[in-house]
């Protein structure tokens, strides 16, 4: 017996593939949704931990830069209090500046010289006095500039040649002079010291 199909079967099986394509890209457009929301939420969730970590990372350095104001502050008062004990230190070596000063020119005034006055202005002394010669007072100079811890600096100012009459017959030609000398802080005079003794011994090691 023979069978004979009827039935449109080129309409049938273009319609099987329509549906199977379309069925097909149905399923692909729900994959793609599914991974595009995936990955959304994937990069949200990078953003809000980012987010996060910005929001810690900024909180932090808002306590280190209170930390760093106070920091400030206290050096601020550190430098204020130790510039107070330099004060108080220089007031109280101070005291004692006009002996050490006093001293100095009793042990650095060679023979022939004479002081006549003497002024301090802050760490500068003015010297006036008269002398027999210049070379003596070249001498004096020297004394004060080289063999001294607490005079610095000495300065010759003016020098003058004038007479004296000792007695009716008797006249000398003596130098007339002025200079300042610069007096060092008790402080300085025992740092300028331990700096001396170092040298020394590194000296003696070499």
């Amino acid at each position: 017996m023979i069978l004979i199909n009827l039935l449109p079967h080129r309409e049938a099986s273009r319609k099987r593939r329509r549906e199977a394509f379309y069925a097909t890209l149905g399923a692909s457009a729900v994959l793609g949704c599914l991974i595009a929301g995936a990955a959304f939420l994937w990069y949200q969730a990078q953003i809000s931990s980012q987010q996060a970590k910005n929001s810690f990372l900024q909180s932090e350095i808002t306590k280190l830069e209170a930390e760093i104001k106070e920091i400030s502050t206290l050096q601020a008062e550190i430098a204020a209090l130790r510039a107070r004990q330099q004060a108080v230190e220089d007031l109280q070596g101070d005291r004692n500046l006009p002996v050490h000063l006093l001293n100095e020119l009793v042990r650095q005034l060679p023979d022939g010289v004479y002081l006549t006055s003497m002024k301090q202005d802050n760490q500068t002394v003015t010297l006036q006095g008269m002398a027999q010669s210049n070379e003596r007072v070249s001498e004096l100079l020297r004394n004060l500039g080289n063999n001294s811890p607490w005079l610095v600096k000495p300065e010759l100012v003016e020098i003058t040649s004038a007479n004296i009459n000792l007695s009716p017959r008797d006249q000398r030609r003596v130098a007339n002079f002025t200079m300042r000398i610069g007096l060092k802080r008790p402080t300085d005079a025992q740092k300028a010291a331990a700096g001396a003794a170092t040298a020394a011994s590194a000296a003696v090691k070499g």
